[in-house]
Order: C-alpha cells, then sequence, then structure tokens
C-alpha cells in the first residue's frame, strides 16, 4: 500500500464517521483558535502602546519629584526649567518644556465638568507632540508672560461643554476666575500615555499664581513635571547624564547623596513595556496551547477506539500482505488529517476572535505568518504525537489474533 492508498483510506474512515470526527477536532479547533486569537490581541495590544510611545518620541525625557527622598515635597521648580534651558549647561537638550496640574471643576453656561488642568510653558505643545488642533491655537509665548487669562482645552471636554457651540472665543470658568479658549485640540483618544481629550491647558504663570501656588523647600516656584527632549534618540544617554548633573547642581545633592527626582526615558519605557507585553503574549499563547494538548489527548482516545473497532480489518490487511509501516501510515495518517483538519478550522475561527475582541478594545489585532505558523505547526505535532500510539498499536497486532476478534 502506497502513501496515496493511506491516505484515501484515512479519508474514508474519516468521512464514515462525520459526528465523531467533528468532535475530535474540536479541541485542536478551540486550541489553534485560542492561541491565533490570544496572541494576535497581545501583538496588537504591543503594537497600540509602542504607537502612543513613539508618536511623543522615544528621545523625551520626563523629570518628577521623587517624593519619598523629598518627604513628599515637590523638588522641582522653574528655576531648573532656565537651567536646563541653557545650552551650556546641557548641549545634547533641544528643548525644555514644564507643567504644574491638580483636578478643577470647570463651568461653562451653567454645565460642570471635572478636568484635568495643566499649566504649561509655551513649548509644552511641540515638544509633547500636540500640534493637531480642531479650531484656534496654541498658548503663545506672550500668553505666559502676561499671565494671560486664556485656555486652551480638548476635544471631549469642548463638546460636553460647548455641544454645537464654537467654543473659541468664549469664557469658561475655573475656580470663579473666566478664561478665554483660544483653541481646542483635535480627539486622541485613550492611550497608554494618557489624553489630552478631557484637559484644559493654561499658561503656567496663570496657573501658578491662581491655582498650584506650589512652593520647593526652597520657596521657588514648584512646577510638577519638566520635559526634556534630546537634540536627537542617539543623544539621549547623554541628554540624562547631563539633565542629572544640572538638576543635582541646582539642588545642591552632595556626591554621595539621593536624587530627589526621577528621570524616565520614553526609550526604557518603550523597552520595559515590550518586555511585559511579550512576556503576557507569551503566557497567553502557553495558556492557549493547553487547549491543543488536550485536543491532541481526544485524538488518541478516538484512534484507540478506532483501532479496537476495525482489529479485524487490520487483520485482513496482514494476512493479504499489509506490512507494518502500511498500517502505521494509515493510522497516523488518519491522525495528522483529523489534526490538520481542526488546525484550519482553528485559523479561521482565532482569525475572527482577533477582529471581534479587536473592535471591542478598539485595537487592531496583528495576526502574523508567525502566529499562524506556530500555531499550526503545533496542531501538525499533535497529530503526530498523539496517532503514534494508536498507530504503533494498530501495526502490532497479530494477523491470527486479530482475525479471530469478534
Amino acid at each position: 500500500m502506497n502513501i496515496f492508498e493511506s491516505f484515501i483510506t484515512a479519508v474514508d474512515s474519516i468521512l464514515a464517521n462525520k459526528m465523531r470526527s467533528i468532535l475530535t477536532m474540536l479541541g485542536v479547533i478551540i486550541g489553534v483558535g485560542a492561541v491565533i486569537g490570544l496572541m494576535s490581541i497581545g501583538d496588537g495590544v504591543n503594537e497600540s502602546i509602542t504607537g502612543d510611545i513613539q508618536s511623543i518620541g522615544t528621545n523625551l525625557l520626563t523629570v518628577t519629584t521623587d517624593t519619598e527622598v523629598s518627604n513628599g515635597r515637590i523638588s522641582l521648580s522653574l528655576d531648573d526649567v532656565e537651567a536646563l534651558s541653557d545650552p551650556l549647561n546641557a548641549p545634547d537638550v533641544s528643548g525644555v518644556a514644564a507643567a504644574v496640574q491638580g483636578e478643577q471643576q470647570v463651568v461653562y453656561s451653567g454645565l460642570e465638568e471635572g478636568a484635568t488642568v495643566l499649566g504649561v510653558t509655551a513649548n509644552y505643545f511641540d515638544i509633547n507632540n500636540l500640534n493637531e488642533f480642531a479650531y484656534g491655537d496654541r498658548l503663545t509665548t506672550n500668553d505666559v508672560d502676561t499671565n494671560a487669562r486664556v485656555a486652551v482645552i480638548g476635544w471631549t471636554l469642548a463638546n460636553d461643554l460647548f455641544g454645537d457651540e464654537f467654543p473659541v472665543g468664549n469664557f469658561i470658568k475655573i475656580n470663579g476666575v473666566s478664561y478665554e479658549v483660544v483653541g481646542v485640540l483635535t480627539e486622541e483618544g485613550e492611550s497608554i500615555t494618557g489624553s489630552a481629550d478631557e484637559n484644559v491647558y493654561l499658561p503656567i504663570s496663570t496657573a501658578q499664581s491662581r491655582l498650584f501656588n506650589y512652593r520647593t523647600r526652597t520657596g521657588a516656584k514648584a512646577v510638577n513635571l519638566i520635559y526634556a527632549q534630546a537634540a536627537s534618540e542617539e543623544q539621549t544617554d547623554a541628554a540624562i547624564e547631563q539633565v542629572t548633573e544640572v538638576l543635582r547642581d541646582q539642588h545642591g545633592i552632595a556626591y554621595a547623596g539621593e536624587d530627589d527626582f526621577l528621570i524616565i526615558s520614553q526609550a526604557d519605557l518603550l523597552s520595559t513595556l515590550d518586555q511585559v507585553t511579550g512576556t503576557l503574549t507569551a503566557f497567553l499563547g502557553a495558556i492557549a496551547g493547553i487547549s491543543l494538548l488536550v485536543g491532541g489527548i481526544g485524538i488518541m482516545n478516538i484512534m484507540l477506539v478506532s483501532v479496537t473497532e476495525r482489529t479485524r480489518e487490520i487483520g485482513i490487511r496482514k494476512a493479504i500482505g499489509a506490512l507494518r509501516r502500511d498500517i502505521i501510515a494509515q493510522f497516523l495518517l488518519e491522525s495528522i488529517l483529523l489534526s490538520l483538519l481542526g488546525g484550519l478550522l482553528g485559523i479561521a475561527l482565532g482569525y475572527s476572535m482577533s477582529l471581534v475582541v479587536g473592535n471591542l478594545l478598539d485595537i487592531t489585532a496583528v495576526v502574523t505568518t508567525s502566529t499562524v505558523a506556530l500555531a499550526s505547526g503545533f496542531a501538525l505535532g499533535v497529530g503526530l504525537l498523539f496517532g503514534a500510539y494508536p498507530a504503533w498499536r494498530a501495526s502490532s497486532l497479530r494477523p491470527i489474533e486479530a482475525l479471530r476478534y469478534e
């Protein structure tokens, strides 16, 4: 019996027991589908997070207060911003922005909405890649210099407060003070780096004098965040060293003293998140792979039943000259065929699942060739592994005993 005849015999056996074959394949279908679906969603989440971070720029450094070292007091100030902005102090830093922030109630025409209010320097929008405006424009250096009562607001907040009314030129109230809306940012949506859609941006000088009069230990005007942009991604490490040296000098920190600030690199954050999401995706794939093993056990079980049911057939084949390898090929091909058919249906299930869940989570699931190949290869391996013993057992039957079997 050649391999083609063995294949035809395997197909005939599967078609003769359609319902049993479908139920046998079900474990493989679910397993392959789960592996493809979960890994594709994991890759989609990873790509979404990476895109969010890269949209800001991997050369951006965020400086915050280390509250454990500073005993809960803000340690950063506008003096630090000025020192970092000097190219003689930090030649590899191309731009520095700062922000103070807090939660406030924003009021317009009787409507009241909670929002994060940020007092920012004029270059904040450029450094944080907030350059697209639905209406109006950004804050200016003159707004900061003159303590202007003007505001830029996020897309969602603008819709909640103004509805169909044009927002630019109207006045909102924060803590009882009126601010003219001069710009509305385009819709961003939620992301790992946060969303500007419900934020309000004021000139930092205005916010510090009217809302957030924070002070450092030395009495300087405090800021919550400093953003330092390295001249290029390759200069990020040098920029970190320069920012560290400048801030240590500004804060009078001794050589062996602890820094009262933290520097977070977008590149480091991206690397860490890649590791976390990669590990999570692999973990989810491994869990889904257990379903494939369960499906393999189901294949072995049904193949053993098939060997028992076809004992006389095996005896007849051997009696008329079939070799052990012919019997092994016949049952092993049947096992592999069941597994591969289940794998193909599982690919369709996994792809459909990734699209549905991706839409629900508002991400684009990434179905890669490697993921499909991994799941398909695993399904083939399951067919080989769990079909080997039944095939060997069938080939080991002695013809005379098999012919006597009732």
